[in-house]
């Protein structure tokens, strides 16, 4: 064999020997001094990777972490690591050992403007403090079915974290467990279970959040105290398709959101849940849904004040009998309301009232709500209306309807609330809302 072919099965023999297998980037993060940024040459290297110093991981969007189909991508067991500008992919399998793209065991980390696919789940914080996961685009297992993948972003007794700004599609759901003082805000989820799902998890702010096609938006189970504000839920409809639930949670605030072409646009259950709390809905859009608001049970102490009700094709159902005026309505806009409004103030001058009738099965029958909106049943619920069977059941009682649907946050102010208003300038300065706003557009930089 001549000396150049020689020569050039020796060149081929590295190339050969890596066939299959990439450089681990293990290596490179040990020899990185502890503060400094690793910045890896273009590539694809291998994972798992764990890092236990304080570091900075910078991908520039040329560097892609593959984990071969074991454990998680990234593990972070220290405090004050920056992830950005990576591609993680191809974690392991394992729900018991939660395989994801990033790991996170500690504090004053941050996952940013990384890319994560074929991961199980995106990034698991346990046990974990004042973290940032930012501007992230996750997506989990593509083959396996939506219940059997693992969850875009997972909190476990974690408190005081930022969860802002993720793009994140194919994935099961976004949990908050036992977890507090948390903000979520920004995010998109498409194709998911529940965009967002709250159990055991107090004082968290979730808010400008955008929620489409997916089977539930946010459901808050035992979760008291939290503020859902400015979100944008649409398309839950699927058989039990929901915009925002509530089981046995008190004390939260419900706020200028839009909830459009849900299965259900609230889902009410037992909720205030602790004595002498209410839940306030406020300036909310509740529209175009099967039913505008479905409470489980005949229950009380929430709050419906300048909220629209527009076009559900049923406004509020109480399942099982009972009613739901043991709340209070007031001020809300009903698309299907009769009345009129001869002194011009813009709220009308009979009440709002929504009754039940007996014959209305599809509320209590859930085959028969295939039927709902039909010819058949259409003309059966205008004669219950023009000559009852039986004494109708009234559901909602609102005595200061609006004439008009208003925009969102308008409301018609009476000369003495005109008088009253308080100058922007003149604002308590330790207004709490107005610090929490500084503090997520300070994290949004």
């Amino acid at each position: 064999m001549s000396a150049r072919l020689w020569g050039l099965l020796l060149l081929m023999l590295p190339a050969m020997a890596v066939a299959g297998q990439y450089p681990p980037l293990q290596e490179l993060v040990d020899k990185t001094p502890e503060g400094e940024t690793l910045i890896p040459p273009p590539g694809t290297y291998a994972g798992p990777v764990l890092i236990t110093k304080t570091m900075t991981i910078d991908g520039r969007g040329k560097v892609t972490i593959d984990a071969g189909g074991k454990g998680s991508v990234v593990v972070i067991k220290t405090d004050g690591v920056t992830l950005k500008n990576l591609h993680l992919t191809n974690s392991g399998e394992s729900t018991n050992d939660i395989d994801a793209g990033v790991q996170v065991r500690g504090n004053f980390n941050v996952i940013r403007d990384n890319i994560m696919d074929n991961v199980l789940f995106g990034v698991d914080l346990q046990q974990s403090r004042n973290n940032i996961v930012k501007r992230n685009h996750i997506s989990s297992k593509d083959d396996f079915p939506l219940g059997q993948k693992g969850d875009s972003v997972r909190l476990w007794y974690s408190f005081d974290n930022k969860i802002l700004d993720n793009v994140t599609t194919n994935v099961r759901d976004m949990v908050v467990w036992y977890s507090a003082n948390n903000v979520i805000s920004g995010n998109h989820t498409t194709n998911a279970r529940y965009s967002l799902h709250f159990m055991y998890s107090r004082y968290n702010l979730v808010e400008n959040n955008d929620y489409v096609n997916n089977a539930v938006g946010i459901f808050l189970m035992y979760s008291d105290s939290v503020v859902v504000r400015n979100n944008h839920i649409a398309h839950a409809a699927g058989p039990t398709g929901i915009g925002i639930g509530f089981k046995e949670t008190s004390d939260l605030t419900i706020e200028g959101n839009k909830i459009l072409y849900c299965a259900s646009g609230l889902y009410i259950d037992v909720s205030p849940f602790q004595p002498d709390t209410t839940n306030r809905f406020t300036d909310n859009l509740i529209a175009y849904n099967g039913i505008g608001i479905r409470f489980l049970n005949d229950w009380h102490s929430n709050i419906f004040k300048d909220n629209r009700f527009m076009d559900n094709l049923t406004q509020i159902i109480v399942s099982g009998g009972g009613t739901a005026n043991r709340n209070e309505w007031t001020g809300n806009y009903w698309s299907d309301y009769e009345g009129f409004d001869q002194n011009k103030d813009g709220v009308g001058d009979s009440p709002y009232e929504l009754y039940a009738y007996a014959d209305r099965l599809w509320q209590n029958e859930p085959y028969a709500q295939f039927f709902k909106g039909s010819p058949l049943l259409e003309v059966l619920d205008f004669l219950e209306r023009l000559a009852p069977f039986s004494e109708p059941r009234l559901l909602v009682r609102d005595d200061k309807p609006y004439i008009k649907m208003l925009a969102l946050n308008e409301r018609p102010a009476s000369p003495e609330q005109e008088e009253e208003a308080v100058p922007a300038t003149a604002q308590d300065p330790a207004d709490l809302s107005h610090a929490l706003d500084a503090l997520r557009k300070s994290l949004e930089n």
